[in-house]
C-alpha cells in the first residue's frame, strides 16, 4: 500500500500534518475521519525513495514464514525491533530478502512504523500482511500477529503445494500423450504413404486411413502456420484474461457447473470452495488481529482470486456497512453453500465469527482435497484410455488397407 501525505485540522482547529498507509485516497480519508481529523489535502507520497531491486523482487513463501517467525521470536525475547531486523538481515541467505529487510530497518530507524516500511515493498508483502502488522502495532500485540501471519502463510503454501502436486501426474500424462501423437503422425505414419497411394489408386482406402493421412499431411505441410496460430491464440488469450471483461467471463466459467450427461465434473465446486476458503481464512485472521470488519472484508474479498465471487462479497459488504449481518446477503449468492452460510449466521449471533470463519476454511479445504483426489483418480484412467484409443485408431487405420488387400487376394 502506498504512503499518503496529509494536512488536516483536529477538533480544536489546530493544523496537523503527517503520513499514513492506505490502499487508495478514499481509504486515507476514512482513516483521517476515524482519527477525528478534518482533511485539508491528501496526496500520494512521492515514490522516488523506494529502492529499485536489481534482483527478482519475489521472495518464496517459505522464506517469508521464517522471517515472520524469527522476528516474532526475537521481539518476544525482548530484542528491540531495529536490532531484530539487523540480525535477520545479516542472517538472510536470499539476496532479495536481505535487501528488503535492510530497507525496512532503515525506514524504521527514520521513524516510520513497521507496517509503513513493509508497505514500500508490495511485491514482497501483500495487503493482508500489512494490515495484520499494522493492527498488531496499534493493538500492542505485534509478536502474536507475526506468529499468526507465519502460520497463515505456511498453511496457504501447503494447500497450494497439495493442489499443484495432485495435478502433476495428469499434466505429465497429457503432455506425454500429445508428444507421442505428434511423433507418430509426423515421423511414423508418412512411411506408409507410398503404399497407401498405390492402394488408393487401385481400390480406394477406408475413411479411417484417409483421415489419418490427412492429419499427418496437415502437420507436415502447415506446421509453421499451426505453431504461429497457437502462439497468437495464447497471446490473445492472455491479453483477454488481463482485461476486466475477459477476467469476468473466465472466472464466471470457472465457477459454473459443467456436466457431461448426468455426470457433474466437479471442477467448479473445487474452484468455488477454494475461493470461499481463502476468503474465510483471510477474514477470520484479520478479525482475530483486531482489523475492523469493513476493512477486513475489503481485503479478504480480494484474496478469493475470482472477480465474480469478489463482486458478490462486495455487494454483501454494503449490507454490513448499513448495520446488517454478513450471512444474509451471502445466502442470496450461489457461491456460498447453505451449511457455510448457516455457520456464519450462528457465529455472528454468538460473537464468534473470527473463530468460526477459520473452522469453515479448514472444513472447505478438506472438502477440496477430497474432491481433488477423486477428480485426479478419475482423470488418470480417462487420459490413459484416450491415449490408448488414439494409438488404436492409428494402428487400425494403418492395418485396415492391408487386411482388405489380403482378403481380396
Amino acid at each position: 500500500m502506498p504512503d499518503y501525505i496529509y494536512k488536516a485540522r483536529d477538533s480544536a482547529g489546530k493544523s496537523v500534518a503527517g503520513t499514513l498507509v492506505a490502499t487508495d485516497q478514499q481509504e486515507a480519508l476514512i482513516q483521517l475521519g476515524q482519527q477525528n481529523l478534518f482533511p485539508v489535502s491528501v496526496q500520494a507520497a512521492p515514490t522516488t525513495g523506494i529502492p529499485k531491486l536489481n534482483r527478482d523482487p519475489r521472495v518464496s513463501a517459505t522464506m517469508l514464514v521464517a522471517f515472520y517467525s524469527q522476528l516474532a521470536d526475537l521481539l518476544t525475547s525482548g530484542v528491540p525491533l531495529l536490532r531484530s531486523l539487523k540480525l535477520i538481515q545479516d542472517q538472510a541467505a536470499n539476496p532479495t530478502l536481505k535487501e528488503v529487510v535492510g530497507d525496512i530497518r532503515d525506514q524504521v530507524a527514520d521513524g516510520k512504523r513497521l507496517a509503513q516500511a513493509m508497505a514500500r515493498h508490495p511485491k514482497t508483502f501483500s495487503t493482508l500482511v500489512i494490515s495484520l502488522v499494522e493492527a498488531g502495532e496499534e493493538g500492542s500485540f505485534l509478536e502474536d500477529a507475526l506468529r499468526r501471519l507465519a502460520l497463515f502463510v505456511q498453511h496457504q503454501n501447503e494447500l497450494k503445494g497439495k493442489v499443484i502436486g495432485a495435478m502433476i501426474y495428469p499434466a505429465f500424462v497429457g503432455t506425454f500423450g500429445v508428444v507421442i501423437a505428434i511423433i507418430m503422425l509426423v515421423f511414423f505414419v508418412p512411411k506408409f504413404q507410398p503404399i497407401f497411394d498405390r492402394m488408393e489408386a487401385e481400390r480406394g482406402l477406408p475413411w479411417a486411413t484417409n483421415t489419418l493421412m490427412g492429419i499427418s499431411d496437415t502437420l507436415q505441410v502447415y506446421w509453421i502456420p499451426l505453431l504461429v496460430g497457437i502462439a497468437v491464440a495464447v497471446v490473445l488469450g492472455m491479453r483477454a484474461l488481463q482485461s476486466e471483461r475477459g477476467r469476468q467471463i473466465f472466472d464466471g466459467m470457472v465457477v459454473k457447473d459443467f456436466k457431461v450427461g448426468p455426470l457433474n465434473i466437479g471442477v467448479a465446486a473445487i474452484a468455488r470452495n477454494l475461493a470461499v476458503a481463502r476468503f474465510c481464512r483471510v477474514l477470520g485472521t484479520l478479525l482475530q488481529n483486531g482489523v475492523p470488519m469493513l476493512r477486513s472484508i475489503a481485503i479478504a474479498r480480494k484474496a478469493t482470486g475470482n472477480v465474480v465471487i469478489e463482486e458478490a462479497i462486495e455487494q454483501a459488504s454494503e449490507f454490513v456497512s448499513s448495520g446488517k449481518s454478513l450471512a444474509g446477503p451471502l445466502r442470496q449468492s450461489t457461491f456460498f453453500t447453505a451449511d457455510v452460510v448457516e455457520m456464519i449466521a450462528v457465529a455472528e449471533e454468538s460473537n464468534q465469527l473470527e473463530r468460526v470463519l477459520v473452522e469453515v476454511s479448514d472444513q472447505l479445504e478438506r472438502k477440496v482435497q477430497t474432491r481433488l483426489d477423486m477428480l485426479v483418480r478419475l482423470l488418470e484412467p480417462l487420459m490413459l484410455l484416450a491415449l490408448a484409443a488414439f494409438v488404436l485408431f492409428i494402428v487400425a487405420a494403418l492395418l485396415l488397407p492391408i487386411l482388405q488387400s489380403s482378403n481380396m487376394v
